[in-house]
């Protein structure tokens, strides 16, 4: 299974999106929220619905 590249939660088979950069980066959605939260240059630490976020602000471990 592969995990977000910007919430951090895991993407069943068949689902969501891969995204390839010219340089060859490869960065997984699981959904638009987190695509266009990436694109608008948003720090998954900072935005609190993402597990990086819940896990700097002591809510989960």
């Amino acid at each position: 299974m592969a995990v977000c590249s910007f919430c951090g939660d895991r993407i069943p088979k068949g689902r969501g999106k891969m995204f390839v950069k010219d340089s060859g980066k490869i960065l997984y959605f699981c959904s638009s929220k987190c695509e266009k939260n990436m694109n608008l240059g948003r720090k998954p630490f900072k935005v609190r619905w993402t597990r990086l976020g819940r896990r700097m602000r002591g809510k989960t471990t």
